[in-house]
């Protein structure tokens, strides 16, 4: 017999990965504690679900590319949570890991793609040949980042930035040419302005166990080795899909049992008492799409702006801390050849997963990414695929360019850094306006205020507040789900759900 008891409705506003994720473990929780069904409905304002996570299949006359938009892969053994989602979907044969024997990075110094020393683990050398023996850091450099063994550790526990972190432990060169290009893939921020404690509270806890980050990777290799993982292969630190990482997207939408509808954009929130609100929506032709849903609690899975926008009347506080809440554009331009374009000119010989360009070089874009060679099938067999990334707070005018004129720089890029002057079987652009979340110093506190200024039955969760990568917008879907959870369960108690 089914379960007779009032579900509990709550409405999720975004159906990116954050939205879709929440939509999940409430589900999956509320069946696991006893709880009453929950009928979650997941509102997306585009004609399409998963956010920035998009795949697109490519057929040439050489044969298919598998073209990514947004994040191609997502960081599996330090944050498992998006892995762990993948295996409760069912998803674990479909995972696919990086190229490992072909795990080579360059860094742009000086116009040349140079190698990142081998044995360089979070940002500190861990082999003294490769490092003393690499020409990226000058010999001045080399001997001011061993000085991390000798500097005394930070006492203070107040937040600082990720570029005053690094030039206080290894130096300025450090910054330069390893910590700011290695990270601005992941965070696209300014290391001036980037909080450590919300980006890489790890660096800290590195030097206040160790007082040193060199000190600390040498342990942290040690503890490996003894537990067996530098005798056997370890499995690949990033995973992806067999497909692209839109399969995680349409794991999740064949599991789910969230009704979910595109092209129906939120426009306002009106509260109902109680904790309860009325959410109010358009369709994709601004043309009424019925009554407004009734929500027992209402989690907004959407960009900071978004959020503020629709708190504005009944929240003003957190709509103000919401809509402060800073954020830069990006996009990257993906470029498909019909041969191996390691065979060509200065790319002769670089096969790695991709090239670095830090801001020193006062480039145009910020990083080339090998695509066909970080993973198996995104290209044919013989053919290659490029992503090239720009905008953010390095290349911020690149994405002011028109299509021509972008694509036009991207490839003058490309022939300078790698040599490559053939004409590509096709290019795919993808800008991401505004996309990017940028956690400037002190921004656990700013986010922190903000959700104590949240009104009863509204929680906000995803990339603008604790974790940029798909992992950590999985983690956070989690917890925020929990904290859902708990709540409707008091109010259930008080005898005031679904009154």
């Amino acid at each position: 017999m089914g379960d007779t008891r009032e579900p509990l409705r709550v409405v999720v506003v975004g159906g990116g990965i954050s939205g879709l994720a929440t939509a999940w473990y409430l589900e999956k929780e509320a069946a696991a504690s006893g709880l009453p069904p929950v009928l979650c409905t997941v509102l997306e304002a585009a004609d399409r679900a998963g956010g920035k996570i998009l795949t697109e299949t490519v057929l040439t006359e050489a044969g298919s590319f598998l073209v990514e938009a947004g994040p191609d892969s997502f960081l599996a053994l330090q944050k498992p949570w998006a892995l762990e989602l993948a295996r409760e979907l069912g998803l674990n044969g479909r995972l696919l890991g990086t190229n490992d024997e072909s795990r080579r990075v360059y860094v742009l110094a000086k116009g040349r793609p140079v190698p990142l020393p081998d044995g360089i683990m979070m940002l500190a050398p861990t082999k003294v040949r490769p490092f003393l023996r690499s020409p990226l850091i000058s010999p001045l450099g080399k001997v001011r980042m061993g000085l991390d063994l000798l500097i005394p550790r930070r006492r203070s526990e107040e937040d600082e930035s990720l570029g005053d972190f690094v030039v206080r432990r290894m130096g300025r060169e450090a910054l330069d040419k390893i910590a700011e290009p290695l990270l601005s893939g992941i965070y696209n921020a300014d290391a001036a302005r980037q909080s450590l404690l919300a980006t890489l509270p790890r660096f800290r806890e590195m030097e206040r166990r160790h007082g040193s980050l060199i000190r600390a990777t040498l342990a942290e290799r040690r503890r490996a080795s003894a537990n067996g993982a530098g005798r056997a292969r370890r499995p690949s630190a990033f995973l992806s899909f067999v497909e692209g990482t839109e399969e995680l997207v349409r794991g999740l939408l064949h599991k789910t049992a969230a009704d979910v509808k595109v092209g129906r954009r939120v426009v306002g929130l009106t509260p109902l008492g109680a904790g309860r609100w009325e959410v109010l929506t358009e369709c994709a032709q601004s043309s009424p799409c019925g009554e407004g849903l009734v929500a027992d609690a209402v989690v907004l899975a959407v960009p900071a702006a978004v959020s503020a926008s629709l708190l504005g009347r009944a929240a003003p506080s957190a709509a103000a801390l919401l809509g402060a809440l800073r954020t830069t554009s990006t996009g990257t331009v993906s470029l498909a050849f019909g041969h191996d374009v390691s065979r060509v000119g200065a790319a002769r010989g670089l096969r790695g997963f991709g090239i670095l360009v830090p801001a020193s070089e006062r480039r145009p874009i910020n990083a080339i990414t090998w695509s066909s060679v970080k993973f198996a099938q995104r290209a044919p067999a013989g053919a290659s695929l490029l992503r090239v990334f720009f905008g953010g707070s390095r290349s911020p005018r690149t994405m002011e360019l028109d299509d021509d004129e972008l694509v036009h720089t991207v490839r003058r890029q490309v022939y300078e850094i790698m040599g490559i002057a053939d004409e590509p079987l096709f290019q795919r652009i993808y800008r991401w306006p505004n996309g990017n979340p940028q956690y400037d110093i002190g921004h656990l506190d700013r986010v922190a205020r903000v959700e104590g200024e949240l009104p009863p039955g509204v929680w906000v969760t995803g990339s603008p507040y604790r974790g940029v990568g798909v992992p950590d917008c999985v983690r956070q879907a989690r917890s925020t789900a929990s904290h859902v959870l708990d709540e409707l369960e008091a109010k259930g108690r008080g005898g005031t759900l679904c009154g």
